[in-house]
């Protein structure tokens, strides 16, 4: 018999809380960026949430305007990824750390290296968002004058995954015999050098720590632009994504979804999960309340700065917030599936730029969903049995209460449904969202050699 299908969740992690003026709020952690103990702690809940992982988006440079200018920006600095994850996985157990890093501004020896490192370290827990860098401010922190065109970042992502993956490979599980005795640390025949020669990277190898506990960690991957479902047909194990509609989401699961055999893959190889930004309220009233206390946080020049955001090239000053939203830019070199998503939303319900704002300030276009804990779990079921979405990735508003509320309120109630596991699976983050183990490609097409030689 087979097993009934279950929500997969993520805690999207972002120091204050979703919310644009997060940090503001009473109930926030106004120094979270960089305060381990907020980090600890919220890593915490969610594993006793039975999560799957949290998730750490990133960037290698200051997003926005230049410093100078953000004086309100309260999620300005915060700690690097991996080195936050490999702190906390000593004080978890169970949950998956899933860590952003670009294969812009990378280079595929060391990000191999320290994805590794983390996947022993958390023993069989470590996630790699692989991003190919919305930010143009980050070029100038690597020694370029221009951000790569999007094509260009795409085509050197595709390589970059692959020469990773060989790496992680460069030692098969049983290598290290470390026998004493005979003086044989580990067996030569079991070593393999990747000796890669491509368009963007000459790695010689092999890599300097031992396979990953995992094969290799878990392959996230969160673009959704023409390009970025291509990649993650090709790559990914988990797809973050950004949806406001159930017609929407479902286009995007069936198209992404339907790629995959061409890669020699089944649908059970991927789970795809929207992000999702919920109020909980004890009653709808309550949610309402917060919803809009949460929105007067937000400061005129922290509006304007969120339209200027998607309105890049275009003259907003003789517009007032509450006027139509005009049309925004068709193209980008930036995030090309957010700005299209953006688009529909402003056009959809033709929206002044006041409400486009209130949109984008809450969750930067995935789905705001507002309720009882009963009525956020509907809003989630109904896009989990419909075709839309394997699971979420939890977006709180505010942290660290944003996350207990979903844990200590709306967890139980999708246990209580059958739709959430009420432990974990596995000790991995590739077992507890129900993926492969990946074998060793060096060591299998050695077998396969033989196999013709017999």
């Amino acid at each position: 018999m087979s097993k009934t299908r279950k929500f997969r969740l993520g805690a999207f992690i972002q120091a204050t809380g979703h919310h644009v003026s997060a940090w503001r709020h009473p109930d926030s952690q106004a120094d979270a960026g960089f305060n381990f103990e907020h980090y600890k702690e919220i890593t915490q809940t969610a594993q006793r949430g039975l999560f799957d992982a949290v998730f750490l988006a990133d960037s290698p440079g200051v997003w926005g305007d230049s410093p100078e200018t953000q004086r309100r920006n309260g999620k300005l600095v915060h700690f690097e990824p991996v080195t936050l994850f490999s702190a906390l996985s000593s004080v978890t157990q169970n949950i998956g750390f899933i860590a952003t890093a670009s294969t812009t501004y990378e280079e595929p020896y060391t990000l191999a290296r320290k994805f590794a490192s983390l996947d022993h370290l958390s023993k069989g827990r470590a996630g790699w968002n692989v991003v190919t860098t919305g930010n143009e401010n980050a070029a100038r922190n690597f020694g370029l004058e221009h951000h790569p065109e999007h094509s260009q970042r795409y085509e050197r992502a595709e390589e970059f995954v692959e020469v990773v993956k060989g790496l992680w490979d460069s030692w098969e599980d049983d290598a290290f015999i470390r026998d004493k005795e005979s003086g044989i640390y580990f067996d030569p025949n079991k070593l393999h050098v990747l000796n890669h020669k491509g368009k963007h990277f000459s790695v010689k190898g092999p890599l300097n720590v031992g396979r990953p506990p995992q094969g290799y960690p878990v392959i996230v991957q969160a673009g959704a632009s023409e390009a970025g479902r291509d990649l993650a047909a090709r790559t990914a194990e988990v797809i973050f994504t950004a949806n406001q509609t159930l017609a929407d989401a479902q286009e995007f699961y069936a198209d992404v979804k339907g790629r995959l055999a061409k890669y020699g893959r089944s649908p059970e190889d991927l789970k795809i999960m929207p992000g999702a930004f919920p109020i909980i309220g004890r009653t709808e009233s309550e949610a309402q309340e917060k919803y809009e206390f949460l929105q007067s946080l937000i400061h005129p020049d922290v509006a304007w700065g969120i339209l200027k955001n998607y309105y890049k090239g275009v003259d907003l000053s003789k517009y007032s917030l509450d006027d139509v939203a005009p049309e925004l830019p068709s193209d980008t070199n930036t995030n090309k599936s957010r700005l299209k998503l953006v688009r529909d939303l402003a056009t959809r319900g033709t929206l002044t730029l006041r409400q486009l704002y209130l949109s984008l300030a809450t969750a930067r276009g995935h789905r705001t969903i507002l309720g009882t804990p009963e009525s956020i779990a509907d809003q989630l079921e109904e896009w989990f049995n419909n075709g839309a979405a394997d699971g979420f990735n939890i977006m709180p508003p505010i942290l660290p209460t944003g996350l207990d509320d979903f844990v200590n309120l709306v967890v139980p109630v999708l246990q209580k449904r059958g739709l959430f596991r009420t432990e974990y699976e596995g000790s991995t983050l590739r077992e507890n969202l129900g993926l492969r183990r990946p074998g060793n490609h060096f060591a299998a097409k050695q077998v396969d050699e033989r196999l013709v030689l017999a």
